[in-house]
């Protein structure tokens, strides 16, 4: 209340177990925040990475398919002058 928040953080909770005097807590609560934040961390990383291989796959897609209608087209051509030979 006194910040004019309605979310709660870390620090909020912090203080609020110093000033309770729950000390003997707060390391606990620390490690297990920050062991918290890496895991969250490692997921955003994954996640981002498996973005980037996405998009990265769908441009290598995109390649091929622009490659095939090039190779198509001039099949295409190949095979009209082959009907004017004959």
């Amino acid at each position: 209340m006194k910040a004019k928040r309605k979310t709660l953080n870390a620090g909020d909770v912090m203080s609020a177990m110093e000033e309770m005097e729950f000390e003997r807590f707060l390391q606990p609560l620390r490690e297990a925040l920050e062991a918290y934040k890496k895991g969250q961390k490692g997921k955003k990383e994954a996640s981002e990475q498996k973005h980037k291989d996405k998009n990265s796959t769908d441009e290598n897609d995109k390649s091929r398919d622009e490659e095939d209608e090039h190779m198509d087209e001039q099949e295409g051509a190949n095979e009209g002058e082959e009907d004017e030979e004959n």
